[in-house]
This record gives structure tokens, C-alpha cells and sequence, in this order.
């Protein structure tokens, strides 16, 4: 049996044997079975929700386990995919939950398991890749070679306060690096982890505030590309709004950089919405293209991403940079209950039918779940499960690569 677990007032967990470990998909809580569980991944971790007394299952029905028992969620590492959220019983006074994937997990035979699938090799970004003892004189190095440009002071900033990966790794000089470049922004996602309205909760990090020239943009990917290990640069970090409404500056600087290099790849992370930017930067020598989304049905889409553009401004973007070459992905936001609903299955195939990207990147959602399903409404149809879903895909297209991050190729 999958034994359920609990955290006291002083955040130490426990398992409860006499309680059967439960989940949740959407708002339906539901008895973990072994088959929806892994061990836990190296680099996950356990947390306790605070306003959140665990439960579990006892007998046919669900229970408290105690009443001062706290709720316990496990947050995972690149590279896995969650299938089920945490159950619980949310108090009157529970505070907002920080943005964070939060998993469901449970003991067996004294492992903890956590409700998730792998979606893809994550080797690349082990943590143990990334904060090493050394990187502070790395960051000074860089900084020294690239000296006044704003883009690598913003990445070191990124690097040491918010331990990014992909600002890490222009100092490692390694694989896919960010580039920064607009602090505008033509969608206002209620998960935006750089600028929140009041109504949701706090951001995890500042935006960038300043907008880079093409010739800073330029140095910055010149250096990167012209000789790290599978590089890629990338415009579109978690520290920015949109980089399309950016696309003279973008385009600008891609044309410098391939003046100067033509190894390798130049990436855009996008909500595709503003067509006419995507074009200009498509023009100037794009390689491939990440397309945020969490739906395919339009009123969910904008219930979330509450833009100023909708899905066919996306589809053009995509038809347009599939036209020139471009390869394109999808960044799927998931969420155990939304994505893997009826209505949104038959919604993801239509788009998949039209837009025939290469890739679907899968992403767990970082939101207080109970707070996301106040926004984001689901559809009246049934759930068929996450690994369903996923299963429903592949099948469909043998050829379309399912994973979690951007994926360095060959031109």
C-alpha cells in the first residue's frame, strides 16, 4: 500500500501506514495506485503546504489524517512531468501558495514516491551542473570580456539571485543560453513569473527593465555560439515579457551575429501572438521557435494568457515560421486535469493537425493549484488521465517528439 504523508507544525515529514496515499486531478481526489508513482527523482524535493491538512484514505472514504497535519508535495526536477497534484483540506485562512509545481507523493517499502512521469534526459541540467563552487570567478571572467554590456550584467544577476540555468550557462559557456530583451509584454498570464497583478500572488523574480541594442545582443551571441558545445541562444527568459515586440532589436542582432558565425542555433520562447514580429525575426535568420500554450480551445487560452492577441494570431506565427524553415515546438503548460480533458484532447489535435510542429515541450504549471482553477475554468468533460493523454499523442504522431526542453540539432 501507498501510504499517505504529513508534515507537523516544525515542517518534519511522516508517513501515516494506516492511511491510504491520496491525489488529486483537477478538483477530484482520488486513491494513488503504485502504477502511478516513481521513485522519488534526484533533485526533487519535499515541501509542506502551509493552511493544508493532509488526508488520505481510509476504508472507502477520504480522511484527515490529523488535524494539525500538514499536507506534503513534492516539487520536481526538469524533466519529469507530474500526473497528479497534492491532495487536501484547504483551510478558511490558507495563505497563497508560492508558484510552484506542486506534486502529489507517497511511501512505499520506506521510498518516497512521487505521482509524475520522465519526459525527457535531464542530464544536461542536473543541478549539480549549475552552482558549482567556481562559478562566481566564471561570472567575473565573462563580465571582464564582455565589459559594459548590459545583458550579461542582467544574466549574472539571474545567475546568482535567481540560480537560472539558462543565464548560467553563457558562463559555463556551454549548450542553451538565454539573451534577455523585453521588459514589454502583450499578455498578462495570471503564472507570469516576472510580473504579477496584485490579484494573484508575488513573482519570483524582477524583469528586466532596460532594452538591449542589436549590438549588444550581437557580443553576447557571437561569444556564445561561435564556440561553446552545442550552442544555442535564446531569446524569451523567464526574466522578460514577450522578445517579439522586441523584434527590431532582435532581428537587428541576429543579422550581426550572422555576420560574424554561422554555428549554432538561434531560439525564440514566444506566445506567438504578434505575427508581425515573428516574421521580421523569422527573416533574419531564426532556427527554431518555442511556442507557449496551455490550451488549444480559446476561451481557456485566454483565461490564462488574458492577451491581446488570440490562437489564430499563434497559428500564423507558426505557418509563417514553418514556411521559412523554422522548427518549431510547443511549450505545453500542464496541469493534471486541464490539459488531459476531452474537450482539450480533441482541441490539441485539431492544432497539432494544422500547425504540425516538431516538438511538444511538457511543463508543469507553477501555480497554487486551487487558485489557478479560480482563473482557468475546466471544461465540463472528463479527465482521462495524464499518461492517457500523452499516450493519445504519440500514437496519433509517431514522429512528434514529446520532452521537456529545447533540443540543440543539426542545420
Amino acid at each position: 500500500m501507498l501510504a499517505a504523508l504529513f508534515a507537523d507544525e516544525n515542517g518534519e515529514i511522516f508517513d501515516a501506514p494506516d492511511f491510504r496515499a491520496m491525489g488529486r486531478i483537477g478538483r477530484d481526489d482520488m486513491v494513488l495506485n503504485l502504477d502511478d508513482m516513481i521513485p522519488l527523482p534526484e533533485g526533487a524535493t519535499l515541501v509542506y503546504l502551509p493552511g493544508r491538512t493532509a488526508v488520505g484514505g481510509r476504508g472507502q472514504r477520504e480522511a484527515v489524517i490529523r488535524c494539525n497535519a500538514l499536507a506534503v508535495a513534492a516539487l520536481l526536477p526538469a524533466g519529469y512531468t507530474r500526473t497528479h497534484l497534492p491532495a487536501f483540506k484547504k483551510k478558511a485562512d490558507a495563505p497563497v501558495l508560492p508558484l510552484y509545481g506542486y506534486t502529489a507523493a507517497a511511501l512505499y517499502r520506506d521510498t518516497i514516491y512521487v505521482a509524475a512521469v520522465k519526459s525527457d534526459d535531464n542530464d544536461k541540467w542536473c543541478p549539480s551542473r549549475y552552482n558549482t563552487s567556481d562559478f562566481k570567478k566564471r561570472v567575473s571572467k565573462v563580465k571582464k570580456q564582455l565589459r559594459g554590456n548590459r545583458i550579461v550584467e542582467q544574466l549574472a544577476h539571474c545567475s546568482l539571485k535567481w540560480h537560472c540555468c539558462t543565464a548560467q550557462n553563457l558562463f559555463y559557456h556551454r549548450w542553451e543560453a538565454g539573451i534577455p530583451v523585453s521588459p514589454a509584454c502583450n499578455a498578462n498570464c495570471i503564472g507570469c513569473i516576472s510580473l504579477q497583478s496584485s490579484e494573484c500572488c508575488p513573482s519570483p523574480q524582477s524583469r528586466i527593465s532596460f532594452s538591449p541594442t542589436p549590438e549588444e545582443i550581437a557580443a553576447v551571441g557571437t561569444y556564445h555560439l561561435s564556440s561553446a558545445p552545442e550552442a544555442i541562444v535564446s531569446f524569451g527568459q523567464g526574466c522578460e515579457g514577450e522578445p517579439s515586440l522586441a523584434f527590431n532589436n532582435i532581428a537587428g542582432g541576429i543579422q550581426l551575429i550572422r555576420r560574424q558565425t554561422n554555428k549554432g542555433l538561434i531560439n525564440i520562447n514566444t506566445n506567438a501572438g504578434f505575427t508581425g514580429g515573428i516574421r521580421a525575426i523569422v527573416d533574419a535568420g531564426l532556427d527554431s521557435m518555442r511556442v507557449s500554450m496551455i490550451s488549444a480551445i480559446p476561451k481557456t487560452y485566454q483565461a490564462y494568457y488574458r492577451s491581446d492577441y488570440d490562437l489564430e494570431d499563434v497559428k500564423q506565427s507558426i505557418f509563417y515560421a514553418r514556411e521559412k524553415g523554422v522548427r518549431v515546438s510547443l511549450n505545453m503548460l500542464f496541469f493534471p486535469g486541464l490539459n488531459d480533458r476531452e474537450e482539450e484532447l480533441k482541441a490539441w489535435i485539431a492544432f497539432l493537425d494544422e500547425t504540425r510542429v516538431a516538438m511538444v515541450q511538457l511543463r508543469n504549471l507553477n501555480f497554487d493549484p486551487d487558485l489557478f482553477l479560480d482563473f482557468v475554468p475546466l471544461q465540463p468533460g472528463k479527465s482521462l488521465g495524464v499518461k492517457v493523454f500523452l499516450t493519445h499523442l504519440q500514437n496519433r504522431y509517431p514522429n512528434l517528439l514529446l520532452g521537456s526542453f529545447s533540443h540543440f540539432f543539426e542545420k
